[in-house]
């Protein structure tokens, strides 16, 4: 109430004697008195945010790989990494002892990403229960297999082997089941940013150098908008944050709404045919990738993603994250880089 009473003293003051030299400056102090503290508060909470992005980084990198503790890391982060250090060693003791694991290797970076997204700073679970949070990420089969008996008659026997889940979709069921609630857009999105980061890095995360001006924005503010919506769900038809995204739905999305290219709503071939295409080797940050035969699509392009450069891209897979162009699906369905029309 003061400080609105003041700023329309101010502008009263200014209407009556603008012309007044000596009012002029009266009026100047006046509004730097009633406005530097917000101006100083906007600094403060920008510095903070800073450096709580910075400690963020620094907590999911010291508790995924090791590493003395800096003085320069919060005293209340370093009791928290050390608990999950303590957990994520429980975790790796027992991932090592899932037995007749088939189908590929236990992602453990994947298991910890999710552990911490949910635990850190939390009172850290028994290893029972982590042991049942391990479990979330496992699906059991039984099989079948023909044995030779010591008589050498042979018979069959029934086995039960062990499948790690890569439906992200299945495994947040299997957590809510566990804990009895339900794990909003943003856990999920979490988890995806904390699995990145431990996995590829700072880069990782969203922080590439910004490229080139392009149109009416820039790759930075390009990818500022594609970043917020890490982790979330691949949802056939969606389009927007409220109903999460499929692969065309997410590039229109952040084109059109970080202001580089107003891109209205259409499909990846409907986005493939406003395209500008260049060889694949001068892909730059902020081109278009498109895919053919990743399912059964009316036209030749079938998938859509955004290259954001060291061979990877932003795309809306299940969930939304990055992809690595050199990895051998994303080769073998690789059709055309585009460019979109008035992007330098």
């Amino acid at each position: 109430m003061a400080a609105s009473a003041a700023i329309t003293l101010a502008v009263k003051a200014a209407a009556v004697a603008v012309t007044d030299k000596r009012a002029r400056t009266a009026i100047a102090s006046v509004v730097v008195a009633v406005f530097l503290p917000f101006i100083l508060m906007t600094f403060m909470i920008l510095g903070a945010l800073d450096g709580t992005s910075t400690h963020n980084f620094s907590a999911v990198d010291l508790s995924f790989h090791g590493g003395t503790l800096s003085e320069k890391v919060p005293e209340e982060y370093q009791e928290y990494i050390e608990d999950i250090r303590k957990s994520f060693q429980n975790l790796d003791s027992l991932i090592a002892s899932v037995d007749n694991l088939e189908g590929g290797e236990i992602d453990a970076s994947r298991v910890k990403a999710w552990f911490y997204a949910l635990y850190f700073g939390e009172g850290q679970p028994s290893r029972r229960v982590q042991k049942d949070f391990l479990e979330c990420f496992l699906r059991y089969e039984e099989r079948t297999r023909e044995v030779e008996e010591e008589d050498g008659s042979i018979t069959e026997e029934t086995y039960t082997v062990a499948i790690f889940l890569t439906d992200q979709e299945e495994i947040c069921r299997n957590l809510e089941s566990l804990l009895g609630r339900s794990l909003a857009m943003e856990t999920r999105a979490n988890a995806q940013r904390i699995y990145t980061m431990a996995v590829y890095g700072r880069a990782a995360s969203g922080n590439f150098a910004a490229g080139e001006a392009m149109g009416d924005g820039s790759f930075g503010a390009l990818l500022a908008e594609a970043t917020k919506y890490i982790g979330y769900p691949y949802v056939w038809g969606g389009s927007s944050p409220a109903t999460s995204f499929d692969c065309s739905g997410y590039i229109c999305w952040i084109y059109t709404q970080s202001g580089v290219y107003n891109l209205p709503r259409t499909t990846a071939e409907g986005i493939y045919n406003q395209c500008a295409i260049v060889p694949r080797e001068e892909a730059r940050p902020g081109d278009l990738i498109f895919f053919t035969g990743t399912y059964a699509s009316p036209g030749p392009v079938s998938h859509v993603g955004m290259y954001v450069g060291d061979g990877k891209m932003l795309h809306a897979g299940n969930p939304i994250g990055y992809g690595d162009l050199n990895s051998n699906f994303w080769r073998s369905h690789y059709y055309a880089t585009g460019r979109l029309p008035g992007i330098p």
